[in-house]
């Protein structure tokens, strides 16, 4: 239950936890650590522990997360995170997704219209009204670390 209720709160990232990160300011955390000091990527962190990619997260990388708040994860229909901490298989493939090799900011992200993620399939980019990744909305562009950038999304992104 204790491991069920951190994983939430990780894989929720409330915008407002992030408000003390500086967008383009180079962090020195990398990736986890700059998550878990913010505070509001509980959930995510606890995700990332269960799926094994913790220590992915903190190589040199670079990498870029598109990192859904726990507000994204509260969406998701009941049962679903907890579903997901039984599957390793499938928590691994989901958080894969939202991430892309390379560090890309938000000047570059506005100029694709898709990108590979780590999970090795295609996220759309749509930059018509706002930034859109697949169905997530980009509320908060780079959060430098020292492995990559955090850009927040709004909802969780999953592989087709």
């Amino acid at each position: 239950m204790r491991k069920l209720f951190a994983f939430t709160l990780v894989c929720l990232l409330v915008v407002t936890s992030t408000a003390g990160l500086r967008a383009s300011e180079p962090q020195g955390k990398d990736i986890v650590d700059t998550a878990v000091a913010a505070g509001s990527f509980k959930t995510l962190a606890a995700a990332l522990t269960a799926a094994g990619l913790v220590d992915t997260l903190k190589s040199k990388g670079p990498f870029t997360v598109f990192a859904p708040t726990d507000e994204a994860f509260a969406k998701l229909p009941a049962g679903t995170v907890e579903a997901l901490l039984k599957d390793k298989a499938k928590l691994t493939a989901i958080l894969t997704y939202h991430v892309v090799p390379g560090k890309v900011m938000a000047a570059d992200v506005v100029k694709l219209k898709e990108a590979k993620t780590v999970q090795g399939q295609m996220i759309k980019i749509d930059t018509s009204m706002g930034v859109m990744v697949d169905n997530a909305k980009v509320v908060k562009t780079d959060i430098v670390c020292s492995n990559g950038v955090i850009h927040v999304i709004d909802s969780v992104i999953l592989p087709k």
